[in-house]
């Protein structure tokens, strides 16, 4: 009975496991046959997507550029010459001067009181020497008569040469009083531009002390440009300059901090006497016109002038010109939408665009955004480069 019971229990598991294959094999089966009624084919990969922009061709002038600073054409340092309290300010600071004007006040009392005890001291010596050309008068007149002696008659003369000295220390010691008394009245020695005061009402002032400049006057106009030039440059310049054939008046251009040209050109002033040994620069000062007053010494100067213009140049984006093992390359993209590395003889720089003299041709596309995603042979789908590459900057 055990047996048939075991049996029979050994049957109903059976079953239970073929019907588990059966389920699985009908549910592969199904998928299968799905997956082959809906087949569909793969799509192809994107092409990837770059900016390009033609290769231009334009005449383009060439400039040379020197980066310097502005300075005045005179600066003058305006120092207290005498100690004192500073009383009063006359100027106002940021504004234009004359020669002459009164700047500042120097507390005069003390200065005062000095040439007043000197000229009392010149009076009294004045009264010595009139005392002794007056005994001197009276000896010369006794001394035919044997009333005085002619040793009287010296000593006469002595004392009035003695007088006569001690007037004249007298006079130089009113003139140097006098001369303390004026410079507590502190004036402009040229017409310019008067700077922030460096002393403010109540400081004490003088040589030696913290304030001893009390404020800088610069003449602007014209004002000078400050620029380094190699030694090569200075030669062909100094070159120019005796050659009667070149014109060493060229006119320079300035261009400002904001990029704008200065409306007045400038002109070669003068050379510095010796070459920087440590930068093998020699410095070189232009002059440009300033009527208003609108450069000022300290500015950022760019100078430049025109060397030449060059025909029919061949123009690329900065962006699509890269370096690869000290060669420049540049991407093109054939007619038929390839990608060609290609190298390139760069010259110079105009503004954004580069000038390309060898490896390029007018119309010819290049990729300017997008370069990281291709390599040579690469299919690309390629579209108009989203800045103007032909800005014309300089």
């Amino acid at each position: 009975m055990k047996s048939n019971k075991h049996s029979s229990t050994s049957h109903r598991s059976g079953n239970r496991t073929r019907q588990r294959y059966r389920g699985f094999f009908a549910i592969t089966l199904i998928a299968l046959s799905s997956a082959c009624n809906n087949t569909e084919p793969t799509p192809a990969a994107a092409l990837p997507v770059v900016e390009v922009t033609e290769v231009l061709q334009q005449d383009v002038p060439l400039w040379q550029e020197w980066i310097g600073s502005l300075d005045g054409m005179v600066n003058a340092q305006i120092l207290a010459q005498v100690s004192g309290y500073l009383i009063k300010q006359y100027y106002q600071e940021g504004q234009i001067v004359k020669k002459g004007q009164l700047l500042y006040e120097i507390d005069p009392k003390v200065f005062q009181a000095n040439l007043d005890g000197a000229r009392s001291s010149l009076a009294r010596q004045q009264a010595v020497l009139i005392t002794a050309r007056l005994d001197l008068e009276r000896v010369k007149r006794l001394l035919p008569e044997r009333a005085v002696s002619v040793r009287d008659r010296d000593n006469a003369v002595g004392r009035e040469a003695s007088a006569e000295a001690e007037v004249l220390t007298a006079k130089a010691a009113v003139d140097s009083a006098q001369l303390q008394l004026g410079f507590t009245k502190i004036t402009s020695p040229i017409d310019g531009v008067a700077g922030i005061s460096k002393a403010q009402l109540g400081n004490l002032v003088g040589p030696g002390s913290a304030n001893a400049e009390l404020t800088t006057i610069s003449q602007l106009d014209p004002i000078k440009a400050y620029i380094p030039i190699s030694e090569q440059e200075y030669l062909q310049l100094a070159r120019n300059k005796q050659n009667k054939n070149q014109h060493d008046d060229q006119p320079l251009e300035l261009v400002l901090a904001d990029g704008s040209v200065y409306p007045y050109p400038g002109k070669f002033f003068f050379a510095d006497r010796e070459v920087n040994i440590k930068t093998g620069t020699i410095q070189v000062a232009i002059l440009f016109p300033n009527p208003g007053n609108l450069l000022r010494p300290g500015q950022y100067a760019r100078v430049r002038a025109l060397i030449k213009h060059k025909p029919a140049a061949l123009l690329v984006p900065q962006r699509a010109v890269g370096e690869m093992q000290g060669r420049r390359l540049v991407a093109v993209v054939k007619p038929d939408n390839t990608v060609e590395l290609r190298p390139v003889k760069a010259a110079e720089v105009i503004g954004r665009l580069w000038v390309i003299d060898e490896g390029l041709h007018p119309g010819e596309r290049v990729i300017v955004e997008g370069i990281q995603k291709v390599r040579p042979g690469t299919t690309v789908d390629p579209k108009p480069y989203a800045e103007a590459a032909a800005t014309g900057e300089r």
